[in-house]
């Protein structure tokens, strides 16, 4: 009679669990997608991503940086959610976004794992490596917007406004370039001239998202659809808060 029992109860919990793992692969691994709210600070899964609009997904950004810019960053369980996006991800936002050690998208937006698409190369510009991270983003793993975040006090912007000359650098640098050639603040045209530089940095994040638009008709078409948006933003180093344009 035990022996029975225990049988039925292991025979239980199988068919349980087969049934919880059938769940879960029709939410995050192709099957059915039901849209499930959003809670702050979740873990994203595929149902919780297809319940998020663009705009939705541009004001949990904004969120997330008012916490930061207030030092009031959510408490996350990293580990849990190591394990919990092992196999699988569903992020609801992508960030190009610079290399300045000062400007961790993760971290100016206080996100967790699994949240975020990023892309960082100096100046938070484009190629058709990061146009093509971009498109698999948005495209097939289903990012509802495009940030490209630029930052104050730019290495990248300044080399450019001073026409720094430096091995790869200087090929890198010339996509600044029609920033500077288009600012028109008075005074020295260099990174003497802090207006001057705000201004190109400015300019320069302006004229990538136009270039995204541009030099991808995958994206495109996309943000024509109302499925994804693409924004531009300006973190403050000074005082960690995020503009948007």
């Amino acid at each position: 009679m035990k022996k029975t029992l225990t049988t039925r109860f292991l025979t239980l919990g199988l068919a349980t669990l087969a049934a919880s793992s059938v769940a879960f692969a029709a939410d995050d691994h192709g099957g059915p997608v039901v849209p499930k709210p959003y809670t702050t600070g979740a873990t994203l899964t595929k149902s919780v991503q297809a319940s998020i609009t663009p705009d939705k997904a541009i004001d949990i950004l904004k969120a997330g940086n008012a916490r930061f810019a207030a030092n009031k960053p959510l408490r996350r369980n990293l580990k849990a959610q190591v394990q919990t996006t092992a196999l699988g991800q569903f992020p609801f936002a992508s960030v190009v976004g610079c290399i300045d050690s000062r400007a961790a998208p993760e971290l100016v937006f206080d996100q967790g794992i699994g949240d975020l698409f990023v892309a960082r190369v100096a100046g938070n510009t484009v190629n058709p490596d990061i146009l093509g991270s971009l498109e698999y983003a948005a495209k097939v793993a289903g990012s509802r917007v495009i940030v490209v975040l630029g930052h104050t006090s730019c290495g990248a912007i300044k080399g450019a406004c001073d026409d720094v000359k430096l091995g790869n650098l200087t090929t890198l640098l010339e996509k600044f370039k029609p920033a500077v050639a288009a600012a028109s603040t008075p005074g020295e045209r260099n990174s003497h001239n802090h207006a001057f530089v705000d201004e190109v940095t400015e300019l320069n994040v302006k004229q990538v998202v136009a270039r995204i638009r541009s030099e991808s008709p995958v994206l495109k078409a996309l943000e024509d659809e109302g499925k994804i948006r693409i924004v531009g933003a300006l973190y403050d180093t000074s005082s960690g808060k995020v503009a948007w344009y």
